[in-house]
């Protein structure tokens, strides 16, 4: 199948703040005089790729679907069997990384772009999501209308958005510890299980217009939570006679896995929109441009990690097409990277680079366009300071 009939329509997010009930549309902004080589919209980007990359069999979204469910159920029943440590350790690392699949195929689902059919995306997605407890409508608010429709626009792109040295220095003690260890090699779990999962997934108050549908599917998630608790806990207790047995059950099938994969995916957002080379931008000086091709990056990652990770890490074409299917990006990426090839951030995906992020990405200083480490944030404004007035 070939030609642009097979592109559905996929018309631009409406624009919204940083909290989750500010929809309001955002007013254009003032981009800078557009050039061949960098444009300020996505439609040359868009036009590179071919339409091959926008195909998507019914089959295939549901093979991937299947074979990550068999894989979650083999793991789940490994938990079960057994006490013993040694085994315990690599199945829990396994747990995260295999719930962190079917989130990424409930991910795509939720874009849409798994399926040609809205009800088969609503359905595979939903049941995706739940052993990663997140809700589905909430997940396409929050990921879909605000991260991509506002990628690193400072305000509304809520996504490890950092803080400047003056909102730095006006926390607490218990918040200014509260952001050293999220931004620390370790912290991007806690921020993801706080910011992403806690703060825009279960305690906000969703908008009007989406209030029912976000209602409705966080009833799904409550229930099946509660159901899995009640399931382990009792039905152990009633065999066991041990009410410890059926806690220690519900927390090493359940509680952990969610854990291990907050920790992982919480890990893997980071690295797609945090480096040295990544800015964030002011409003007025955002451009879809700038937020979706220069704001992520095509990492190459070790053989084996797109089996749980399904080609995320080819994150540049995701975000400037989101009707791209996840088997499609690598593809797409390269379309993208012949168009645009000083643009496009294309890197292997290493520990040293990683490590290097979190030392020197801890603050954002908009008006030079930097990123700031603690230190040197604390001298910036001690400069400041010391400049008297005129």
């Amino acid at each position: 199948m070939s030609g642009p009939n097979h592109r559905s329509p996929s018309p631009d997010p409406p624009a919204g703040g940083s909290n989750l009930t500010d929809l309001a549309t955002d007013a254009p902004t003032s981009p800078t005089t557009p050039s061949p080589t960098r444009p300020t919209n996505l439609k040359p980007v868009i036009d590179a790729i071919p339409d091959e990359c926008y195909e998507r069999p019914t089959s295939r979204g549901l093979f991937y679907f299947a074979r990550d469910l068999v894989v979650y159920a083999l793991v789940i029943w490994g938990l079960v069997s057994t006490n013993r440590i040694y085994l315990l350790i690599p199945l829990w690392i396994l747990s995260g990384l295999v719930v962190s699949a079917l989130f990424v195929v409930g991910h795509d689902a939720a874009h849409q772009s798994l399926f040609r059919h809205r009800w088969l995306n609503g359905l595979v997605g939903r049941v995706a999501m739940l052993p990663s407890f997140h809700v589905f409508e909430a997940w396409v608010l929050g990921h879909n209308r605000i991260h991509h429709g506002h990628t690193l626009k400072r305000g509304f792109d809520f996504v490890w958005q950092p803080l400047t040295p003056e909102e730095y220095s006006e926390l607490g003690p218990i918040a200014r510890l509260r952001h050293r260890l999220e931004w620390s090699r370790f912290g991007s779990g806690l921020y993801y299980l706080r910011e992403v999962w806690w703060n825009k997934m279960i305690r906000f108050t969703p908008p009007r217009k989406w209030a029912r549908a976000i209602r409705l599917d966080s009833l799904l998630v409550h229930s099946v939570g509660a159901l899995a608790m009640a399931g382990t806990v009792l039905i152990t207790w009633a065999v066991t006679g041990s009410l410890m047995s059926g806690l220690w059950l519900w927390i090493k099938v359940v509680v952990v896995p969610f854990l291990a994969f907050t920790q992982s995916i919480g890990w893997v957002v980071y690295v797609h929109h945090i480096a040295p080379d990544i800015h964030w931008w002011e409003r007025r000086e955002w451009n879809k441009f700038k937020g979706q091709v220069e704001g992520t990056t095509i990492l190459h990652a070790p053989r084996g990690m797109d089996f749980f990770f399904h080609w995320i890490f080819e994150h540049a074409p995701h975000h400037v097409d989101m009707r791209i299917p996840m088997y499609h990006l690598k593809k797409a990426g390269q379309a993208m990277k012949m168009a645009f090839p000083d643009s496009v951030i294309e890197k292997k995906l290493r520990v040293r680079d990683y490590l290097r992020s979190v030392r020197s990405c801890k603050l954002y200083d908009y008006g030079s366009g930097r990123w700031l480490t603690y230190g040197d944030a604390a001298g910036s404004l001690r400069s400041e300071a010391a400049v008297p007035a005129t």
